[in-house]
């Protein structure tokens, strides 16, 4: 399928090493867009592990911690003047850290929301001042559906998500008087190096979708571990032209996990 107006587009991408970043640099690489991928893994850059892209000239890898105000700031400068007018930003950096609450680390809980939550409104606060001087832009982040329904040992990361979507809403309704749109996508299980970190043995992916009675997990209706392409694919649409009247807007990608809730 082909999106409009996203050939000649510049777009930055967060988490971009690896899963659901990754895909969607290829994504918007095939589209025609030019990708500046950021991640704060160092191999990333100096020496990517595979292809990000077919067409891998239009990839441009930068590494910078998103929860650094200065380096954000710099790196947004920099891509401005050496890459291009930045049109699109895609929020997917994020970490997981997981234990009951009362045993969570103080470091943990401000890791996650440093990264999750602090990092978006760092990166989105230097681009969208870019952008409302054009007049133009989208902006998509990537929560999770865990801001929706309490998960245990997922406190910080239910909580961190919560407010990177609210966050992304707020961000919508402040900038669409400059004609930026800002949504996000909120996907359940998906079959990431996150998602497999957390299984015991090769029957955790079967486990997820069957649900936990004791955890108080329904499972996946739709019986399947999401794609990270399958996360992609709605990125594309948002940031495409065929949403161009669709702002402070959810999608939650689950396989209907949450029940709709």
């Amino acid at each position: 399928m082909t999106y409009e107006g996203l050939a000649g587009k510049v777009a930055v991408v967060t988490g971009g090493a690896q899963g659901i970043g990754a895909a969607i640099v290829r994504a918007l690489v095939n589209q025609g867009a030019t990708v500046a991928a950021v991640d704060c893994n160092e191999t990333f850059v100096e020496k990517p592990p595979q292809s990000l892209a077919e067409n891998e000239e239009t990839v441009h890898r930068f590494k910078c911690d998103v929860t650094e105000k200065e380096s954000v700031d710099h790196l947004i400068q920099t891509i401005e003047t050496t890459v291009g007018p930045i049109d699109i930003l895609v929020n997917v950096a994020g970490i997981l850290k997981i234990g009951a609450i009362h045993e969570l680390s103080t470091e943990d809980w401000h890791a996650t929301f440093a990264t999750n939550t602090t990092a978006l409104f760092y990166i989105s606060q230097a681009i969208s001042r870019f952008m409302i001087t054009r007049q133009d832009g989208v902006i998509v982040t990537v929560g999770s559906n865990a801001a929706y329904i309490p998960r245990m040992n997922m406190s910080a990361y239910a909580a961190s998500k919560a407010a990177a979507t609210m966050f992304s809403k707020c961000l919508g309704l402040e900038l669409a008087q400059h004609n930026i749109r800002c949504n996000s996508v909120s996907p359940g299980s998906t079959d990431t190096p996150m998602q497999r970190n957390m299984w015991k043995d090769d029957n955790g992916g079967q486990r997820v979708i069957n649900g936990n009675e004791q955890e108080y997990r329904t499972g996946i209706p739709l019986k399947r571990i999401a794609e990270p392409t399958d996360i992609a694919d709605a990125v594309l649409f948002l940031v495409s032209e065929k949403s161009r009247h669709i702002t402070m807007h959810d999608i939650r990608i689950d396989g209907g996990a949450t029940l709709g809730v």
